[in-house]
């Protein structure tokens, strides 16, 4: 890369030890600092070890002619860059069009004046200088998109673990519940990305998202009263409406918070977790009575995940389930409450399940 604050950096490469010569002693009075090949071969190799600004090639070469070099060059990542200026006693067209078209910047042709080279060097090395300039200030504004992006997400991250803090306040066993059903649903949208029909729906962005917004899923319960949320046996009717609501809570509350970042993928999915994680594959689910793909992808893997750990935790009014029935439950709800295709992840990687379970137990927290 051209460094403005050393001396120009010039490669010469002709085969005739006079030109080379002359051009070197020319450019010296100017204070650049010379190197001279004789071949394309040592050229090549010369510009390899020490990357020039600039390279002044001669086309008639035996064994590798200048337009072969400039090929190489410009075929070279780390040399590509470099400005050549072809010299040659050819001063048909065709030659000309033939140096612009493997790369060559400029084309001075011979016999030369040392005037018309050094103009031409000195356009090419301010070129040269200016592209570094833009390359570093490109650089500089790419460093601190990053550290802009990354704050953002640190401080979406920080909310959502603050909000899950918060129901995790109001209910001892969200805690461990938040834990693995966000594992849960990473490990299964991992699983489902296998599926060519979602190749372009799952990326590393979209799991790593899900991991991160799925404790977002029963925030709305935060809405909800003790006496419902905490109640020890089954919920009456009337109950079980109000703790319905949950959904839409935590969906309002996450939208109050999209309205002045209506791009963050964060928010965006946390609302449709929130919102759809109980709607059903047939229809049957709540707030919006939502079927099939109008059930947001996220909220289709979510339900999955959430089912599964509520069917394997002991609550009051059940026995917790062994693993073997919460998946036949799980699996005969397919196409019901479920995505099938989601359902085919789940049943491929099913086993993992009770692993992340034996690993954050429920109660562990």
């Amino acid at each position: 890369m051209f460094n403005r604050k050393d001396a120009p950096n010039i490669l010469i490469v002709d085969d005739t030890p006079a030109n080379l010569e002359l051009l070197s002693g020319m450019l010296k009075e100017r204070r650049c600092r010379i190197r001279a090949a004789i071949s394309g071969k040592l050229a090549l190799q010369a510009a390899r070890n020490e990357a020039p600004d600039l390279i002044l090639l001669d086309i008639n070469m035996p064994e590798m002619d200048g337009y072969e070099v400039c090929e190489k060059l410009k075929s070279d990542e780390k040399l590509k860059d470099i400005p050549v200026i072809f010299l040659s006693a050819l001063s048909e067209t065709m030659d000309k069009v033939k140096a612009f078209g493997v790369g060559a910047m400029d084309y001075i042709t011979k016999p030369f004046h040392f005037e018309e080279v050094y103009a031409r060097v000195e356009t090419h090395l301010r070129l040269r200088r200016l592209q570094f300039e833009l390359e570093k200030h490109n650089l500089h504004l790419e460093e601190l998109v990053k550290e802009k992006v990354a704050e953002i997400s640190d401080s979406q991250l920080a909310a959502i673990v603050a909000l899950t803090k918060l129901a995790e306040s109001r209910d001892g066993n969200t805690g461990d519940h938040i834990e693995r059903t966000r594992t849960f649903a990473r490990v299964l949208a991992k699983k489902l990305r296998d599926n060519p029909r979602y190749e372009g729906s799952i990326d590393e962005g979209f799991i790593e998202s899900i991991y991160h917004t799925a404790p977002l899923h029963d925030i709305g319960k935060v809405g909800i009263l003790d006496s419902i949320l905490l109640k020890p046996g089954k919920l009456t009717p009337e109950e079980i409406k109000i703790m319905k609501t949950h959904a839409i809570i935590g969906a309002n509350t996450l939208q109050t918070a999209r309205g002045k970042y209506p791009k963050s993928v964060f928010l965006n999915m946390g609302i449709a977790i929130a919102r759809s994680h109980h709607e059903k594959w047939d229809g049957g689910g709540y707030p919006d009575g939502l079927a099939g793909e109008a059930i947001p992808l996220a909220a289709r893997i979510m339900a999955v995940a959430d089912v599964y750990d509520a069917l394997r935790a002991k609550r009051p009014y059940k026995p917790a389930f062994s693993h073997e029935k919460s998946c036949g439950i799980i699996l005969e709800n397919t196409g019901r409450h479920f995505d099938p295709a989601v359902i085919d992840a789940f049943k491929a990687i099913e086993s993992g399940f009770s692993g992340i379970l034996e690993h954050v137990p429920e109660g562990a927290g």
